[in-house]
């Protein structure tokens, strides 16, 4: 951190015209304002927190405020100890000659002096969005490079010739064109402070409804797709923790780990990511479906449908009655009885879960209708009904428990449940979907297991409250001999009347201590998704989505010109279709990854089988011509240029017997999308298949590249 005669600028000797005092004064004197209230920011933060993690853990509503507040305490004093002065992106000079400083995060000193601005406020838009065409009130805007901490390079751009006088340290080269040619490595690279006008106005956009990015390789889709994410939760507060908060969904572990600490560097650490395979548990195994037609078949948003005549049918209740005997009399459980039972649960509850409250229900119509001794209390009746075999295996039979594997398996293995359930399959595609092993499943079964468990709900629940209700009347029996052992011994007639009364007693039994099973963290409802590449999902897959939004609140982000198995239609049709309306479309054309020269190379092989493709253009050369050569000389291509640069990340793509290494990564074509290295070689381009699908693999692999494409060939 910079203090006293510390600089905040560490100028390389080239760049020793930026150090002019008139240049930096201002921005020095700032930067010390800065640090000393970093310091005593992350002092008071570490006491506040310290406070709470002494206080009391409370109960019930006040734990929950405790845990909140904590988590808020330590995400922000995470952040502010990751970064020092470097929390400062740059700054703007509005017309009227006033600075404003834009940071990660909002600062403020002692005395309530704003030091650095949000980036996601109104106020910082300007820094982002102002353009020569549009100034947004700037007379000028600078942006910094960090490197360990200290500014090693500054841009200023000038939108009015006020802007120019002693303040601006020109450069032929914008601070976002020189970031493009930086060495790559295993993460994301920090681009906060270089988004652009036409990126940044896509992230301000609002949540409410379904807003589509549509850009090609290099045109900073995922940048948007990040950062937006991040803005949505500062600006929006129904889309915070308690209202669902937000899902972030991309196309593959290693794109997941690649992006994986973007988030947390803008302050965000309470958002779930996760690919589609993630979403079941089944999806860490599952193979792609190795025959096209089934998995056609099961791509679409009618198979998905299928679920729920399929649940359905296990919900009929008996037709005929049935004499239910208890201890004392013979009770007539009658067709309609069974219908009234069956109609308890509420809309929308889930089948496994119902089965607590039909069977409460029909306790208490058998109950209503038992003829006894006044004698007989209700409770002996209900423990002398759950006690007959009989009733019970109606039960079970009539309203089963269903686990959503079975469900599945029995439409692939029963020919006539699965026409039943989906009468419009033909003949022919009722056998093509049959197979041996009901439980061999695949990608393309993952829908199908997904609606049925969100229609089937959660087996063991009945058997989890039992075992719940269970232990709370274990502790409440414990708490009760405590509290009788203390009235033995106590004199204290008010002590010995409190101690008496039933409501202190309930509150001696903490219910939330006991043991609970855990939720899953992605089965939602999320007030707000985020799905990047989202041109790969089927009509199937999106109502897995569907389902976790009912608010139907998305971002998409993604390329029709990348989908590997086309996308003829227009976005707003392909979701409208889905399920999706309210569709904002916009496009981002401008290739800021991807140099000219590779891009060369990689607009005729798309081109090829997709004529209209939307092929952005690229806005940089690197000087480096697309290498062709043998196989043979893969590791001479690697040796050479990993000898030339010390930095940056290469990818073998399309050699499965290729090991990686630290620096060296080894990737199938469809493991690729949403990442870029500085090196990418392809081998044998031409065998990762035909048609659309292969075209678009070599496509997407080529356009990985930010500076140098080797192609090497077998023949």
């Amino acid at each position: 951190m910079t203090t006293g005669t510390t600089s905040a600028f560490d100028l390389p000797d080239q760049r020793s015209a930026k150090s002019d005092p008139a240049l930096i004064t201002d921005d020095e004197q700032h930067f010390r304002a800065i640090g000393e209230s970093l310091e005593s920011s992350i002092a008071d933060l570490s006491a506040r927190l310290n406070e709470q993690l002494r206080a009391p853990g409370g109960t019930g509503q006040a734990a929950m405020d405790r845990d909140e507040e904590i988590h808020r305490l330590s995400g922000r004093l995470r952040t502010l100890r990751r970064y020092t002065l470097d929390l400062c992106l740059g700054r703007v000079v509005g017309t009227a000659g006033e600075a404003l400083y834009i940071g990660r995060l909002g600062l403020t000193d002692r005395d309530g002096r704003r030091l650095l601005v949000d980036w996601r406020s109104p106020a910082a838009e300007p820094f982002f969005g102002a353009t020569h065409a549009n100034p947004m009130g700037l007379a000028s805007r600078r942006r910094y490079r960090w490197t360990r901490g200290r500014i090693s390079d500054y841009w200023d751009e000038v939108f009015t010739s006020e802007g120019l006088e002693g303040h601006a340290a020109l450069d032929d080269q914008s601070a976002f064109i020189a970031t493009l040619g930086s060495s790559r490595s295993p993460q994301m690279r920090d681009v906060l402070g270089t988004i652009q006008a036409d990126q940044d106005a896509i992230i301000r956009s609002g949540s409410r409804g379904t807003h589509v990015v549509d850009g090609g390789p290099g045109t900073g889709k995922t940048v948007v797709a990040l950062h937006r994410t991040a803005y949505l939760l500062y600006s929006d507060p129904r889309l915070g923790d308690r209202r669902g908060g937000v899902l972030f969904v991309g196309p593959h572990a290693p794109y997941l780990a690649y992006v994986a600490d973007v988030l947390p560097s803008l302050g965000e650490e309470g958002v779930k990511t996760c690919t589609l395979l993630d979403l079941q548990p089944e999806g860490a195994a599952l193979q792609v479906e190795a025959d096209p037609e089934v998995a056609r078949l099961k791509s679409s948003v009618d198979m998905v449908r299928a679920i729920e005549p399929a649940v359905r049918l296990y919900e009929e209740p008996p037709t005929e009655g049935m004499e239910v005997e208890t201890h004392w009399a013979d009770v007539w459980l009658s067709a309609t009885d069974w219908a009234e039972a069956f109609a308890a649960p509420a809309p929308g509850t889930p089948h496994n879960e119902a089965r607590d409250q039909i069977w409460e229900e029909l306790l208490t119509i058998l109950i209503d209708k038992h003829e006894a001794d006044d004698e007989v209390s209700p409770e002996l009746v209900r423990r002398s009904l759950a006690q007959n075999t009989d009733l019970v295996t109606a039960f079970n039979k009539a309203w089963p428990v269903i686990e959503a594997a079975d469900l599945v398996g029995d439409l692939w293995e029963v020919p006539a449940y699965l026409r039943m359930c989906a009468p419009w399959l033909s003949p022919d595609e009722v056998r093509t979907l049959r197979r041996a092993d009901a439980r061999a499943w695949t990608v393309s079964d993952l829908p199908l297991l997904d609606a049925a468990r969100q229609r089937l709900g959660d087996p063991e629940a009945s058997r989890r409250r039992r075992r719940h209700e269970a232990a709370v009347a274990a502790e409440r029996a414990r708490m009760d001999r405590v509290i009788d052992e203390i009235l033995q011994q106590e004199d204290d007639d008010g002590m010995m009347a409190q101690l008496n009364q039933g409501g202190l007693r309930d509150a001696l039994v903490d219910e939330g201590a006991l043991p609970e099973a855990t939720s899953d963290p992605l089965a939602g409802p999320f007030a707000h998704i985020v799905v990047d590449e989202a041109q790969e999902l089927t009509d199937a897959e999106w109502q897995m989505l569907l389902q976790r939004c009912p608010s139907r609140s998305f971002t998409i982000v993604g390329d029709r010109a990348q989908a590997r198995h086309g996308f003829t239609e227009s976005w707003e049709e392909r979701l409208e279709r889905v399920g999706l309306d309210q569709v904002h479309l916009a496009s981002l054309s401008i290739n800021y990854r991807t140099p000219e020269e590779v891009m060369t190379a990689a607009e005729p092989v798309i081109r090829a089988v997709l004529p209209d493709a939307n092929v952005p253009t690229s806005i940089r050369r690197s000087g480096i011509p697309v290498q062709h050569g043998s196989t043979a000389e893969l590791q001479q291509v690697l040796d050479s240029w990993l000898a030339e640069h010390a930095e940056g990340i290469a990818c073998v793509i399309g050699d499965p017997a290729f090991e990686g290494t630290a620096r060296v990564r080894s990737l199938s074509p469809e493991h690729v999308k949403g990442l870029e290295f500085d090196l990418v070689v392809l081998i044998d381009p031409e065998t990762f298949g035909t048609g659309i699908e292969g075209a678009v693999d070599r496509y997407v692999a080529m356009t990985r590249a930010t500076e140098r494409l080797v192609i090497l060939t077998s023949g």
